[in-house]
């Protein structure tokens, strides 16, 4: 036996004295290519490297004649047979490994040999070789007690760092999207409205938008994390004469950096998820969506083709959601929040402010089909429902207070997508709003829709074609007391009762290409009728170019 052989079979007998589990052995060399004395296995084993036994050395490709364990090698693979070597034909020896792999790899090659000297095949296990290994076990008994009380302290020590550390992992992503758009000279019949287009548009002007957003989830097990997501961005469609033009990732904050996710989220069951927080807790970020490509980065162009209205009720603010999966096809989520859950003013609060409570019930009866009925009641102190959509506003304002009434809403809605083929799919959603205003007669009724064909991998995978036809949210009946109805207001001033003289139509189509996995080039074209539900107004054709970076 030689040196080289000695040396494996000593840092073998160290596994065997400490009890390390593991299935390649690796030795650790110098920059010399002699074995060091002092090492340290602590790499987690991989389920994605599966390691296979190799009848001959130069099965190992990274393994060379010239390698100073070449020998050592050739002699337990040949005559022991209890080497592996990982799929892709390599061995790495130079590679740190976890306890488990050493053990498996250890128990092979005793047990090789004990089946050897069971069968007396002294061919193979010589009397040279166990006198060898007596020597050796002797020789190095010494060092073998030492790495014990190094690795046991080691052990020690992780073990007091994982339990008092404050976070496992802390990752960082986002995206970054810039948009170029502009849109057509238009005229709008507005404030009153009665029948004269005297009002220009002031913003036809193509401009740019940009719009960053950073994620850090921090892991605290491997159930729960928190996560903080940080905004910038500057450039939006605005001035507007409606809020039909909105676009998906206009978010305009003057460059400033803000915080808009800040919730702790737990898997407490295998079915069972909460979500609580004072920052980032709403129905888009608690609720499942069908539409498998709602995204402001890589989906839709407009703020309206990305999920029913309803639930953009209430915007974004701090409370509680919770998601359970109570059936393999069904599931229901539910939650509370307040816009403004950290001022304690009038008409704010945890309570007092703009209150959302929202249920959602998702089912899947096939792979290829989603189905949701939700159900949301919002309390707002302005009369706003602050979807941003359409008709969100819904009492007129005071001319004497300068302020609108509040209003209690119930709003219901179905979402459906269904997947034709693996090239198409078709959805939508239908949304209904009735509200009132506390103590007072009368309510205020809306109406949305949609429906869109999405087209994965359009001409090339990793592509997205979209068709999107849809009505924003429109006041089809308003009877409150007089002066609280915003279609007559609009029109006289006098704010009395009936719902909107005409109705907007969205149509939207986009394609986004990718260019790389993390950058997506979006090209597409809106146009909307009667923008504000006001039929005297001239159509509006808006051009877009999205361009998305993810990390």
């Amino acid at each position: 036996m030689n040196e080289s052989q000695s040396r494996v079979i000593a840092y073998l007998l160290v596994a065997v004295v400490n009890g390390l589990p593991t299935q390649a052995i690796a030795i650790p060399t110098d920059k010399t290519g002699e074995a060091t004395e002092n090492f340290f296995v602590s790499s987690p084993a991989s389920v994605e490297d599966p390691m296979a036994q190799v009848t001959s050395v130069s099965q190992l490709r990274d393994v060379q004649p010239t390698d100073w364990a070449f020998g050592a090698l050739q002699s337990l693979v040949e005559r022991y047979g209890c080497i592996a070597g990982y799929p892709d034909g390599t061995y790495r020896g130079d590679r740190p490994l976890s306890r488990y792999e050493f053990a498996a790899g250890l128990n092979a090659c005793l047990d090789r040999v004990n089946e050897f000297i069971a069968t007396a095949t002294s061919d193979l296990v010589t009397r040279e070789d166990l006198i060898t290994l007596e020597k050796l076990q002797a020789e190095f008994a010494t060092e073998l007690a030492a790495v014990r009380g190094r690795v046991n302290n080691l052990e020690a020590r992780t073990a007091e760092i994982t339990a008092n550390q404050f976070s496992t992992t802390t990752k960082l992503s986002g995206f970054t999207i810039v948009g170029m758009q502009g849109r057509t000279d238009n005229r709008a019949d507005l404030n009153p409205r009665d029948g004269k287009k005297e009002t220009d548009d002031p913003s036809t002007n193509i401009n740019i938008i940009y719009y960053n957003q950073l994620y850090l989830t921090s892991q605290f097990s491997p159930n729960s994390y928190l996560l903080t997501s940080l905004i910038t961005g500057d450039g939006s469609t605005a001035p507007r004469l409606s809020n039909d033009v909105y676009l998906g990732y206009e978010y305009p904050k003057d460059s400033k950096l803000s915080i808009y996710d800040l919730n702790f989220r737990w898997l407490i069951t295998d079915n069972l998820a909460m979500m609580v927080g004072p920052q980032g807790i709403n129905m888009p970020n608690a609720f499942r969506g069908p539409n498998r490509v709602e995204s402001a980065a890589t989906g839709p162009l407009s703020y309206f083709a990305q999920r029913n209205p309803v639930l953009d009720i209430g915007f974004n603010g701090g409370g509680i959601a919770v998601d359970w999966q109570f059936a393999k096809r069904a599931s229901l989520q539910a939650l509370y929040t307040s816009n403004t859950p950290a001022n304690p003013g009038k008409r704010s609060g945890l309570f007092d402010g703009n209150t959302t409570t929202g249920v959602q019930l998702l089912l899947t009866p096939s792979d290829s089909f989603d189905v949701s009925l939700y159900y949301v009641n919002n309390y707002s102190s302005d009369g706003c429902l602050l979807t941003y959509l359409g008709d969100d506003c819904l009492t007129a304002v005071n001319p004497d207070t300068l302020q609108s009434e509040p209003l209690q809403t119930n709003a219901v809605g179905t979402s459906v997508n269904w997947q034709i083929s693996p090239q198409v799919t078709l959805g939508g959603w239908l949304g209904y709003t009735n509200s009132y205003i506390p103590g007072k007669s009368g309510n205020v009724e809306t109406t949305n829709y949609m429906v869109y064909l999405n087209f994965p991998d359009l001409f090339a995978k990793g592509n997205l074609g979209g068709i999107y036809f849809g009505q924003p949210p429109k006041i089809t009946s308003s009877d409150l007391p007089l002066g609280n109805n915003v279609p007559d207001y609009i029109n006289t001033g006098l704010g009395r009762s009936g719902g909107q003289p005409g109705t907007t139509h969205h149509l939207e189509a986009f394609y986004r290409f990718r260019v790389t996995d993390n950058i997506s080039v979006t090209p597409g074209i809106i146009h909307i009728w009667e923008p504000g539900h006001t039929p005297d107004s001239d159509s509006i054709t808006i051009g877009v170019l999205r361009t998305s970076f993810t990390f």
